[in-house]
């Protein structure tokens, strides 16, 4: 193998250093849409499995209501976004397996319309697996216009078998609690003010 001329060196150092560079920068490239796509990943799992908390999707109300109460409180709270965020009651007495209907409201304060997403979760952390909701502007960002104020609401129930898992079934209360922050998604809903079932 013939040596590299002197004349080739510099040029050599300055290939590797160049493939070194687009090495990393692939590298960086890759953690950050990594760190992207996990976000979504997650609350999804959480969706799915109740872990942490997280409040399930339900696609239709149970069929058995029990002859057991819970106190749910309701809890709101916004993160970098002018808006003035709050539930319209502070609790409701519903029975397990009965479907209950609770109102937000939010105000955007700022002067252009901004889109958030509620991220949301429940307390206790076992209750996830059983605090389930049929709508909810949770679902999808909401874009809300300057200075406008939006009443959404939450249909929601509690499964009967809340009762009978050991870590829940003697609960008397769970919280039901939303953050508000920047949506960071592309694609954000064309309508103002959310889901059809919102109120101006």
């Amino acid at each position: 193998m013939s040596p590299v001329a002197p004349s080739d060196a510099p040029r050599s150092a300055a290939s590797r250093n160049a493939r070194l560079g687009l090495i990393c920068a692939a590298a960086f490239f890759g953690m950050v849409g990594m760190a992207y796509a996990s976000v979504p990943l997650y609350r999804t799992l959480c969706q799915l499995t109740g872990f942490d908390g997280t409040v399930r999707k339900a696609d239709a109300a149970p069929d058995k209501v029990l002859d057991k109460t819970l106190t749910i409180r309701f809890d709101a709270n916004v993160r970098n976004l002018p808006w003035t965020f709050a539930p319209e009651q502070v609790s409701q007495e519903v029975k397990i397996g009965d479907t209950g209907l609770a109102f937000y409201k939010v105000t955007n304060n700022g002067k252009t319309p901004l889109t958030g997403r509620a991220s949301y979760n429940v307390i206790p952390e076992s209750a996830g697996l059983y605090f389930q909701k049929l709508e909810c502007f949770c679902f999808t960002d909401q874009t809300i216009a300057p200075g406008a104020t939006v009443e959404f609401p939450v249909v929601y129930f509690v499964d009967p078998k809340f009762a009978d898992d050991f870590e829940t079934r003697g609960a008397q209360e769970v919280t039901l609690s939303y953050t508000f922050f920047p949506s960071t998604e592309k694609k954000t809903q064309a309508a103002l003010g959310g889901s059809a079932g919102a109120r101006l």
